[in-house]
């Protein structure tokens, strides 16, 4: 048998899945947020809600 390939196993692993409709206002601040910070839309979203708790 060969070893496994692949990515190892992460720890925290992403699995949760959230889609969302933002209007054009919201869009325009979490871009403009994303560009400032040199972040992706994913990482300003989960930052956003680590704050909620």
């Amino acid at each position: 048998m060969s070893p496994r390939t692949g990515r190892p196993k992460s720890e925290n692993s992403m699995r949760e899945r959230v889609t969302v409709r933002l209007d054009k206002e919201t869009s325009k601040i979490l871009k403009e947020y994303c560009e400032k910070h040199n972040i992706d839309k994913a990482a300003a979203i989960r930052e956003g809600i680590r704050k909620l708790g």
